[in-house]
């Protein structure tokens, strides 16, 4: 049985999608069978994947909203071996008014990740910087929430709202829900101000913190441009070697290296 996933936070900017692709990306290559799970109505884990958004069939609003189509229908391969993804597409961003009156509606999602959680390893959810139906049915669906946290001034701004919105659907509709970890993401080392919001995430979070740090790079934010991880796009890049450690520290964390 594998392990669902949601990449979190209500701030925008904050590294949600990089890591979602990047970090799923760097565990297919280890061998993982891994899915990715757009439910970002920008659809951005889609297009960073090399697929085009105007040429899907079935996309994460179908398996929302429609009953007839099994989950396993939408699951698309990428172009990295054993990552798959259910992409997302601009009909996502009607689905919030179309769940109000939907029976059940905070777990629509979960009733297919629970059908597609036998197949994969690992199944990660990109949710979109806002709390609606769609990061709720998210935060509903998984085991665990990964919080990246950019290392800027305003980091820690708005991490009070996002641990009550956590604690809010695990007294209500997920009381298995956990923190899986925080990934600080867009490190300069150059700065004393990226350090000190390195330390001042570690007193927040604590143990919850990877020691693996997420660098500025330039050849991360050009990966999506080309439709692809930065592990494939520049393997020998700095982002490239961060994310490879990342996904060893997490799945040592995971006890499954």
């Amino acid at each position: 049985m594998g392990k669902a996933i949601a990449i979190f936070n209500q701030k925008g900017g904050v590294g949600k999608t990089t890591t979602n692709i990047n970090l799923a990306a760097c565990l297919a290559m280890k061998g993982k069978k891994v899915l990715v799970l757009d439910i970002d109505p920008q659809g951005n884990t889609t297009s960073g994947l090399g697929l085009s958004k105007r040429e899907l069939e079935l996309t994460t609003h179908e398996i929302l909203i429609e009953d007839e189509y099994h989950p396993a229908e939408a699951v698309i391969p990428t172009g990295v071996e054993n990552l798959f993804i259910i992409p997302a597409s601009v009909q996502l961003a009607g689905a919030e008014v179309e769940l109000i009156n939907m029976p059940g509606r905070e777990k629509r999602l979960k009733m297919a990740i629970d059908v597609l959680k036998p197949d994969f390893d690992y199944i990660f959810i990109d949710c979109p910087p806002s709390l609606g139906f769609l990061t709720i049915n998210s935060l509903t669906a998984v085991d665990s929430v990964l919080i990246p946290i950019q290392c800027e001034f305003y980091a820690l701004e708005g991490v009070s709202q996002l641990m009550s919105t956590i604690d809010i659907v695990r007294n209500n509709l997920n009381p298995d829900l956990e923190i899986e970890g925080v990934i600080l993401s867009m490190f300069d080392g150059r700065t004393n101000l990226s350090a000190q919001v390195v330390e001042e995430v570690k007193k927040y979070f604590r143990e919850k913190v990877y020691a693996t740090v997420i660098p500025r790079n330039v050849r991360l934010a050009e990966a999506p441009s080309h439709g692809m991880p930065v592990i494939q796009y520049d393997p020998r890049s700095t982002g490239a070697q961060a994310y490879m450690e990342f996904a060893d520290e997490f799945l040592e964390s995971e006890g499954a290296k």
